[in-house]
């Protein structure tokens, strides 16, 4: 099969703990498949919250004895319709059309921000007229026997026009400033918002034109447009919150064969609970759980569905027929109960043509007798785990790696690494330690572009005392480091089954990062390191972190 350029994501949420590693042919579609899956988690992490305060206040708002057996009702009506939704697993799917339809993936929202609007021109009230009532003398008949009388009334309406003329100048002087200002701010307003609307309508035009440009890979079974078709239909495929929603595809496009490495849920996370009951003299709730047998019993008529499942959406979207054949391998991470250790075991695998899945009627099958009629592999107990060999594997030999450019040579002192492109960012720092274990004899590979806080290069240094297998980090950031990125370099380095973990950034890290570092085999370079590492190869750069935001913040806009 032909090798082609495969583009990497790892992206996890610590509330939902959850954790998908996204692969693809094309960045664009990765990025926004990784996008799209944290929103996805965000909202299901927020429902979560909100379901869970709800279910709190419901309980806590219980006082009489009669509220709580109808809470024991609810409860169990609840714990039932969880178990029920296992149970249809397969029929679930059977009512959905699982075809990507390409129209609703395309941004067609208009510009949200309302186009401003004229305000109204303030209007300029009437010059005052000496004919005014207002600046009428009112004479007595005293005032007309006597001049100097009348002549004081009249200079004082006088006066009062005058003065009144002044006031009527100033204060169209004033609405005519203030209807100018008006105008300006109503003209400046529109040529901002008219370049907003048009920067938005840019950007979303050239997303909806390489949303196009995959379908029309896709139309032309292109490899990687398959592959990342496949990833799509999986993707849509809704199943519980504790369900790992975790998969690696291989798509071999000379033999039309699909495999799909799916993690399947571990038994321990399913619900067990089948009522619930309050007990009055006690006040107090009782649970009545699945017998051991029937949970086993449940788990693997689950993962037979969940089989099933995932080939039937995968041939049903296949629009293009460029699936003859699907090979599923099911796999399991558990904690193994003998050793205590992690394990993580493919326990069923099936190959099934598409010809021949089409002619099973999934309404009417029973998912286990229709995994063996396929001739699927695993053990009759699918509960007990039995490791089985894939029918056919997926080939995982250092996918990883990529092919690496060269950076450090084109810089100079006026390059500011903060603001670097991130891909170039993570290509420097594989040519830094390169260039550091060169001296050993160590060799430095960097990893499938991912932004993603996985690894991003990966070197092995044969040193046999302080040697072995280092994963590196690299973090383009303009704000602190905190101390979840070093818990998740840990996490890598454990997972790697690496000696050490270097996490590398252009800004700092805060205390707490620093404390938990601690006693641990991590090492955690700040921008200065960097700056030392790059000056000891004989090589300059700069770090202007306020530069970089103003920067980084234009490309955004």
């Amino acid at each position: 099969m032909a090798s082609r350029e495969m583009w990497e994501i790892e992206i996890r949420h610590e509330g939902l703990n959850k954790y998908r590693h996204i692969r693809g042919s094309d960045r664009y579609v990765v990025e926004q498949k990784a996008v799209a899956q944290q929103l996805a988690w965000d909202e299901m992490w927020e429902k979560k919250k909100v379901a869970e305060q709800k279910k709190k206040d419901r309980e806590s708002a219980i006082r009489s004895k009669e509220e709580k057996k109808e809470l024991a009702i609810i409860k169990t009506n609840e714990a039932q319709e969880a178990i029920s939704e296992l149970e249809s697993t397969l029929s679930h799917t059977l009512v959905v059309d699982d075809t990507i339809q390409w129209d609703s993936l395309l941004d067609k929202s208009p510009f949200p921000q309302k186009k401003p609007k004229k305000s109204k021109l303030v209007s300029i009230p009437l010059e005052p007229a000496i004919s005014d009532e207002k600046y009428q003398p009112k004479l007595s008949f005293f005032d007309k026997l006597f001049s100097s009388s009348r002549q004081k009334k009249e200079a004082k309406a006088e006066k009062l026009y005058l003065s009144d003329c002044e006031a009527w100048k100033k204060t169209k002087h004033d609405v005519e400033l203030k209807n100018k200002k008006n105008e300006s701010d109503f003209s400046n307003g529109i040529k901002k918002w008219e370049e907003a609307k048009s920067k938005y309508e840019e950007k979303q035009s050239v997303n909806n034109k390489k949303i196009l440009e995959k379908k029309a890979q896709y139309l032309n079974q292109e490899p990687g447009a398959i592959s990342d078709y496949c990833e799509m239909v999986l993707n849509n495929s809704e199943y519980p919150d504790y369900f790992p929603q975790e998969w690696d595809l291989d798509y071999q496009a000379e033999s039309q064969i699909l495999i799909v490495d799916y993690s399947l849920p571990d038994i321990d996370s399913l619900p067990s609970i089948k009522t619930v009951k309050y007990i009055i003299s006690r006040d107090e709730f009782t649970e009545t759980h699945l017998t051991s047998a029937a949970l086993n019993k449940l788990y693997d008529q689950l993962l037979y569905q969940i089989t099933l499942r995932t080939i039937h959406e995968l041939y049903e979207a296949d629009a293009v027929h460029a699936l003859k054949s699907i090979v599923f391998n099911g796999w399991v991470d558990s904690i193994d109960k003998a050793t205590g250790q992690n394990a993580n075991s493919c326990i069923m695998s099936l190959q099934a043509s598409k010809d021949e899945f089409l002619e099973i009627n999934l309404e009417k099958v029973d998912p286990k007798a229709c995994f063996k009629k396929l001739k699927g592999v695993g053990s009759s107990k699918l509960h007990g785990l039995s490791p089985v060999a894939p029918i056919i594997s997926i080939n995982k030999e250092d996918r990883r790696f990529t092919s690496a450019y060269e950076v450090i040579d084109g810089m100079d002192d006026s390059d500011n690494l903060a603001a670097m492109d991130w891909q170039d960012f993570e290509n420097l720092i594989r040519e830094v330690f390169e260039k550091e274990f060169m001296s050993s004899g160590g060799e430095v590979k960097i990893t499938q572009a991912s932004r993603d806080g996985g690894v991003d290069a990966v070197a092995f240094d044969p040193d046999p005392i302080r040697g072995g297998k280092i994963v590196i980090q690299a973090k383009r950031y303009t704000n602190v480091v905190g101390v979840s990125a070093v818990r998740d370099l840990f996490g890598t380095t454990v997972n790697e089954g690496a000696t050490k973990g270097i996490l590398v950034t252009t800004a700092d890290y805060g205390p707490d990062a620093y404390e938990f570092a601690k006693g641990k085999p991590l090492t955690l370079l700040n921008g200065g390191n960097l700056l030392h590492l790059l000056e000891k190869h004989g090589h300059k750069a700069k770090i202007d972190i306020k530069e970089a935001k103003k920067i980084l913040q234009d490309q955004k806009e």
